[in-house]
């Protein structure tokens, strides 16, 4: 992004350190900013105080932007959410009170993709029960039946969520060889399809023949708790779970039972469902691979949300239509 030039005024409330670019182009093009400068969430008094005199807000997933919140900022007028999800924000009720919401769609697309698929092979391969294992000094050498896993190559591969980061996923998997399908609460156009090489199935169906099953649905009242104990009880013994979308799309509790009774082989999980909070039965088990939130930790797709952050705040304070807003509701 180039420089604004500095023809605006006004303040920009930033929830969290922000990696690089960081406030400088909000700077440049004229705003004030103020900032958390401690990594941590503020609590909901302190983010009302932080926001009363602001015009834009840039806020987290941990950041909860309800209707309390809004009526503390009377001169907010822009939320740029820096994330692809947004169910941290009312969106309806930002917009009663003509404050426009925004996203980062695309640019974490293929940071988060990468990271589902090394999620996916880690699991199903066991590599962190072998990274623990020689970090032990245990280790005693090869062993014919040492932490045998599952294969992939060949297999077959469920999406349920297909947007841009569930296509992308489908994209890498072509390099598998892997047969894929998926589920989505709108079947994707037959080109689309046949480009991906994948086919539409019902959940049910998804759940009970996939041997990877791999979650980028966007998280909603139909969607929390989307695999719960009956659709893990349709899974086979030998498939893996996958979670790069959003924590309560799993139940977590039922996960840890159909694991204790061997109902499924292993999950690799990078959001949870009460973040940072792990369920405690997850965090015992070498079936599990667990990430802290990493799916667009990349120096490049960080950069870029920051980047897209500040245009979205930068065009509407200048009077202009947000770059991404968050699309309209079902």
């Amino acid at each position: 992004m180039d420089r604004p030039a500095p023809s605006l005024s006004g303040t920009v409330h930033v929830t969290r350190p922000l990696p690089e670019p960081g406030t400088a182009l909000l700077e440049a093009a004229g705003l004030t900013v103020t900032a958390n400068s401690d990594d941590r969430p503020l609590d909901a008094a302190e983010l009302a105080a932080a926001v009363a005199d602001a015009d834009a807000l840039v806020c987290m997933l941990s950041d909860r932007i309800d209707g309390a919140l809004l009526d503390a900022a009377p001169r907010l007028r822009v939320v740029a959410n820096y994330a692809v999800g947004f169910d941290n924000v009312d969106v309806a009720a930002a917009r009663a009170r003509g404050v426009e919401v925004t996203n980062t769609p695309g640019v974490l697309t293929d940071a988060t993709a990468d990271l589902a698929w090394a999620l996916l092979l880690a699991t199903a391969r066991r590599l962190g029960e072998g990274e623990r294992l020689v970090r032990s000094g245990a280790w005693s050498g090869w062993a014919p039946r040492q932490l045998v896993g599952q294969p992939v190559a060949g297999r077959r591969l469920g999406i349920v969520g297909m947007g841009a980061i569930g296509r992308a996923v489908a994209r890498r998997a072509a390099g598998f060889g892997m047969e894929i399908c998926y589920h989505n609460r709108r079947r994707v156009p037959s080109d689309v399809e046949a480009q991906l090489g994948v086919t539409y199935v019902g959940l049910d169906e998804l759940f009970a023949t996939a041997d990877v099953v791999s979650l980028h649905a966007p998280l909603n009242a139909d969607s929390h708790h989307l695999v719960d104990a009956d659709a893990l009880a349709r899974m086979k013994s030998t498939a893996v779970l996958v979670n790069t979308g959003r924590g309560p799309l799993v139940d977590e509790a039922a996960l840890v039972q159909a694991l204790d009774e061997g109902r499924i082989a292993g999950a690799g999980l990078d959001v949870y469902e009460a973040e940072p909070v792990v369920h405690q039965g997850l965090l015992d088990r070498g079936d599990v691979v667990l990430a802290p939130h990493l799916g667009s930790a990349t120096t490049t797709a960080r950069a870029d949300m920051v980047e897209l952050c500040t245009r979205n705040v930068v065009e509407v304070l200048s009077g202009r239509p947000a770059v991404t807003p968050v699309p309209p509701g079902p």
